[in-house]
């Protein structure tokens, strides 16, 4: 057995006898290996990921006390966690000399291969290697994903049917603030009326509505809505497409020189809407019509839900964590 252990180490020591004659001299002198400074590096990127993962914990639950503050404390410490550890390979880790010589003419290849062999030999005081970086990959990806967790914010990835979801489907009356049901032959001309969905929340986005009612020979709504508005009634969402402002203004009487048609206003922004067209804008910053909801009259003569709005609710950069209107 201990001729055979000669023999390999014999071996071994051959094999590696020319690697070692054709190893050139190091351009940059070795290093000491630093371990604590490595622990400091791994304790500091282990703070650093921690800091990351509270920052996506306390946006992702949305009801903690000092909501703000904790989003920026958390990530504040993200990046100072990561400063620090840089700060430490930089001063105790990475090799450094101050060398004076003249500026030194064009680069040449060999010149380029000695700058590639001097950042490969700095890294001699690294003991951990592989361990610092799988901390400093691990430290990217959740600073990475704390940066593109508030995307989230900007609307659904998956389920992007909960931007069309409503308190309204055919058959639910309209009701005033006070609960009562609307009835078709009490919606007068000149006039505007907000209503809300009969037994849901009125807190939705898309619940209240503005009702108005006009000559139905004057009405050039979108082909296939035809039917929408029984006896000239007409039912829009009340939230501007702008900037989710009420609608809470009705041009009507008229202005002949300046205001042909009665028309839906926002007071916010001046966002104004046709209701005798669909609800298209007429003027201001909206970006697209109000959503138009289809109504119905049922045997009792009440204004029923006839199906569901014509569009999305809201303006069309709203994010689905703000469900509420404003």
């Amino acid at each position: 057995m201990k001729l055979v252990r000669l023999v390999l180490a014999v071996l071994r020591l051959w094999r590696n006898w020319p690697e070692a004659e054709a190893r050139e001299p190091r351009i940059v002198a070795e290093g000491k290996p630093d371990r604590r400074a490595e622990l400091a590096v791994l304790g500091l990127l282990a703070a650093a990921s921690i800091c990351g993962v509270a920052f996506i914990a306390v946006y992702a639950l949305d009801r903690l006390p000092r909501q703000t503050q904790l989003l920026g404390l958390s990530l504040g410490l993200t990046f100072v966690f990561v400063a620090a550890a840089l700060i430490v390979v930089g001063r105790r880790l990475v090799p450094y000399e101050e060398l004076e010589e003249h500026y030194p003419e064009p680069a040449h290849p060999e010149e380029q291969e000695d700058v590639v062999r001097i950042v490969d030999e700095s890294g001699s005081r690294f003991t951990r290697k592989r361990l610092l970086k799988l901390a400093a990959a691990g430290t990217g990806g959740v600073v990475a994903t704390a940066l593109v967790t508030p995307a989230v914010s900007l609307g659904p990835v998956f389920d992007t049917d909960r931007l069309y979801r409503t308190p309204w489907h055919r058959g639910r009356r309209l009701v005033d603030e006070a609960g009562r049901p609307y009835l078709a032959a009490a919606i007068e001309t000149d006039t505007f009326y907000t209503a809300y969905p009969e037994d849901a929340p009125r807190d939705d986005l898309a619940a209240p509505l503005v009702v108005v009612r006009l000559d139905p020979g004057k009405l050039r709504l979108p082909a296939g809505r035809d039917g929408w508005a029984p006896r000239g009634i007409l039912a829009y969402s009340k939230t501007c497409t702008h900037a989710a402002c009420a609608i809470a203004l009705y041009r009507t009487p008229l202005f002949e020189p300046t205001s042909p048609r009665p028309a839906l206003v926002c007071p916010c922004h001046y966002s104004t809407f046709d209701p005798a067209t669909g609800g298209t804008v007429l003027f201001g910053p909206a970006g697209r019509p109000l959503p138009q909801l289809p109504l119905a009259i049922d045997d009792a003569g009440h204004l029923r839900a006839g199906g569901g709005f014509s569009g999305p609710i809201g303006p069309s950069w709203w994010g689905v964590r703000e469900r509420k209107r404003v």
